[in-house]
């Protein structure tokens, strides 16, 4: 099956056909727009040209998007640690390098796969991709992360997030010293301009905002508690990096060159906050930091103020 797309360009100035495409159609990301026009699913006024292609006004663009084949999700034996399960509810403290559900590139070894063989029953109201998924967590993002086994008490989850009755506390540790204890940043994010993967603070994003404290505070580096008051894609890392305070070794969002030993952001979901949907008991789950984190921290020295 495929969804097929015929278009004329419209501008007076000319533009390479992968960057427009990846920028006017974000579904796609250049890359992906890359492969589609060398495989010829992607010709202009009828021939197969190269991504790097100029288009001029009045060229026709004709697209033939595949559908791609259908993720089979399957239950798998992965060890999870489990901070709290009862019948409506299952807390628990991801490790790193886990997704939480399955996307092209990442059909197994996931979350959802995980808990698909320990769980008999899982809300189905995000579909088979993300049964009893309420929230997520980026892949390199340890900590806690709640899921649903019944619908009423994914409902329940959901509202309590979107409403920001639920809290979520991060610890994050970054670049830079702070002069204020606490701060709060307040900037929209959406679809980076030019490389539409990432997220930034652009004009036309979405509201987002974070509030921080500092924790410690070392030379050169600083620990801070985040409380997210939103939940945009990769807000914490965007925010961070927008004042100038990138997430330590942050492959994406952070400083290129790190004189630590690996590559995986340190930010740590470490407090969960919510209201039980059934017993609508306020209910507060920790999780300590990951031994990789600590032993980052272990080699700096704290700032006596």
């Amino acid at each position: 099956m495929s969804n097929k797309v015929r278009f004329f360009y419209e501008a007076n100035e000319r533009a390479r056909i992968d960057i427009f495409l990846s920028f006017h159609f974000p579904e796609f990301s250049r890359s992906h727009y890359k492969t589609m026009i060398l495989n010829g699913q992607v010709t202009v006024n009828k021939r197969r040209v190269k991504p790097h292609f100029m288009l001029s006004f009045g060229d026709e663009i004709f697209i033939e998007k595949k559908n791609p084949r259908p993720i089979e999700v399957l239950a798998e034996d992965i060890p999870l640690d489990i901070v709290y399960e009862d019948s409506d509810i299952i807390v628990i403290n991801k490790a790193r390098g886990m997704v939480v559900h399955p996307a092209p590139g990442h059909h197994a070894g996931t979350l959802v796969n995980a808990l698909l063989h320990h769980a008999t029953d899982l809300s189905g109201i995000n579909g088979e991709l993300r049964p009893g998924i309420v929230h997520r967590l980026d892949k390199d993002t340890t900590g806690l992360i709640i899921c649903a086994k019944n619908d009423q008490a994914h409902n329940s989850l959901a509202s309590q997030i979107e409403s920001k009755s639920a809290k979520r506390i991060y610890a994050a540790l970054v670049h830079g010293e702070f002069r204020a204890k606490r701060g709060e940043v307040d900037a929209p994010i959406g679809r980076h301009k030019t490389n539409r993967k990432i997220m930034a603070v652009v004009s036309s994003g979405r509201k987002a905002k974070t509030k921080y404290i500092v924790d410690k505070q070392f030379y050169g580096y600083t620990l801070l508690e985040l409380h997210l008051s939103t939940g945009r894609t990769h807000q914490i890392r965007v925010h961070l990096k927008h004042i100038g305070h990138p997430v330590v070794c942050d492959p994406v969002y952070g400083i290129r060159k790190s004189k630590f030993s690996f590559d995986k952001q340190l930010l740590h979901a470490k407090q969960l906050v919510i209201t039980h949907p059934k017993t609508n008991k306020v209910m507060t789950f920790n999780a300590p930091m990951p031994h990789d984190f600590m032993s980052v921290m272990k080699k700096m020295k704290i700032k006596r103020v």
